[in-house]
């Protein structure tokens, strides 16, 4: 299952089930799950660990070194779970600071040439569309969708299942649940399809609602708009994970 022109390190982890194509590059700190599949001209290096059923298409350059200026030396890491895809070109960097890591969960989806840069953090089940690029320290909580060429900037948060439009420019928190689109991104609507697809129960699809009209087009201040989601919206743990995430947003929502 390891083409002849694959070059791996021989204190590289690569477990016996993977399937190593052509002119793939392996580094010594490596470590490649059962069944991981790398098709060709693939390089994945630094300290990085790959789950079970990852797989990997041509071009695409996984766990090297950050391109942040800041970097100093030290051990970074990249740490992937399982059952991702990442296509043609796609690049995912290690962390910059010693010790400190790029984390990406299970089940995501990153289309060709897609970018995550140092110190990410992304849940599961987040679909990257092409060219679509995250900058260093940015949160994409699970079930994300970023459409092509989105950029979010630094230290922004990407909530859970929210959607970013085409060619969206982040450059403050995507709030759960919701449609952002523009340059510079704007919320513009409740995600309806997505939570639809997702399960997410018709009561909580109307309080998530009744909190975006209340959040979004009253004309209230942050804290008072809180506050009154709090009072007149249902508790459920959606209304509530949203009132969350807001009330820890450090740059802002993008509204």
């Amino acid at each position: 299952m390891i083409h002849p022109t694959a070059i791996i390190h021989p204190k590289a982890n690569v477990a016996p089930s993977c399937d190593i194509g052509p002119y793939c590059v392996i580094g010594e700190h490596v470590t490649l799950g059962e069944q991981c599949q790398l098709h060709s001209h693939i390089v994945v290096d630094g300290h990085t660990v790959l789950g079970r059923e990852n797989e990997i298409f041509p071009f695409a350059a996984i766990g090297l070194k950050t391109q942040d200026l800041k970097w100093r030396g030290g051990t970074t890491h990249l740490r992937i779970g399982d059952k991702n895809v990442f296509r043609e070109g796609v690049t995912v960097h290690s962390g910059t600071k010693d010790g400190e890591a790029t984390v990406l969960g299970s089940h995501n989806l990153l289309l060709a040439q897609a970018h995550v840069a140092h110190d990410c953090l992304l849940g599961n089940h987040i679909i990257m569309s092409s060219f679509a690029g995250l900058a260093g320290h940015v949160v994409v909580e699970d079930h994300a969708i970023l459409s092509g060429y989105a950029a979010v900037h630094q230290f922004c948060r990407i909530g859970k299942l929210s959607i970013l439009g085409g060619c969206t420019k982040v450059v403050q928190d995507v709030p759960p649940f919701m449609i952002a689109d523009g340059n510079p991104g704007v919320t513009r609507a409740l995600n309806k399809i997505g939570l639809e697809r997702n399960g997410v129960s018709t009561e909580a699809q109307a309080a998530l609602k009744q909190a975006y009209k209340i959040y979004f087009r009253e004309e209230l201040g942050g804290t008072d708009a809180l506050a009154k989601i709090e009072k007149e919206v249902p508790a459920l743990p959606e209304v509530q994970h949203l009132v969350q995430f807001i009330r820890a947003s450090e740059r802002g929502i993008c509204k």
